[in-house]
């Protein structure tokens, strides 16, 4: 039976804070009054349905209209390029820490490595095609079946392998409040352009503020603004990729 991650963690209301003159002291006291600030926050009672109601009628929309013909075509690209399932299945980490199968099409030659190691930008792993789905985001259109399923919702905080989760919960302050919410196939971090290998702990950490500051602004407007926000910005990489071109 699947476990909940614990999401035990220990605050403490500060009467006259001083503010903390290290870089590292100054981030952990960010993070402590946005985990602050977000407990006392909570969105419009209507939210949680209308935002289940956009989940499924999106993710059915776009199954029908476009994953019906355009699977198929992807499914015969991956199998010529290379050996191994049309889709690859990992392990992520859900709501309240709770384990589901994050559904992708494969963009890699079948490894070891896959569950353990960040794919990075020149990864000898990723096939031809591959790295066509992944700049275009197409890679992650089956996640629209884990929407459906209720395992993510379209807008929300990015899901992390199991091995990735526990690592950084042990390191970054208040990591484990972006389980607080269901996991979403796109997000603040990544509008904000925090997407794909995390090199440096630096970089995760905005990530990780701007999973907060979604779940502390979260409404139905700021759902549909991080939506077309995406679209701009798939658009924009398939372009340069298509054309060679930067767009300006």
């Amino acid at each position: 039976m699947k476990q909940p991650a614990s999401l035990d963690i220990a605050l403490e209301k500060v009467q006259n804070p001083t503010i903390p003159q290290t870089d590292m002291a100054s981030i952990r006291y960010m993070f402590q009054e946005m985990n602050q600030q977000y407990l006392e926050h909570q969105p419009p009672s209507y939210y949680m349905a209308v935002k289940r109601v956009m989940d499924v009628t999106l993710s059915l929309s776009f199954i029908v209209l476009v994953m019906s013909w355009l699977m198929p075509i992807l499914a015969l690209l991956i199998k010529l390029t290379s050996k191994g399932p049309v889709f690859f299945v990992q392990k992520r980490t859900g709501y309240m820490g709770v384990e589901f199968n994050c559904f992708k099409f494969r963009t890699m030659y079948v490894n070891d490595e896959a569950d353990v190691k960040q794919v990075s930008i020149n990864d000898k792993r990723i096939t031809s095609i591959g790295r066509f789905l992944r700049v275009t985001h197409l890679d992650e259109t089956p996640q629209f079946f884990n929407v459906l399923l209720g395992d993510m919702s379209i807008v929300g905080p990015r899901p992390h392998m199991l091995y990735h989760t526990r690592y950084y919960s042990e390191c970054i302050p208040y990591y484990n409040l972006r389980l607080e919410v269901l996991p979403g196939m796109t997000g603040m971090a990544q509008i904000k352009d925090y997407i794909g290998e995390i090199s440096v702990e630096r970089e995760l950490r905005k990530r990780i503020q701007w999973d907060i500051y979604y779940m502390k602004n979260r409404s139905v407007w700021l759902d549909i603004n991080i939506l077309i926000s995406t679209m701009g910005c798939v658009f924009v990489k398939a372009y340069e990729m298509i054309t060679g071109k930067k767009s300006k």
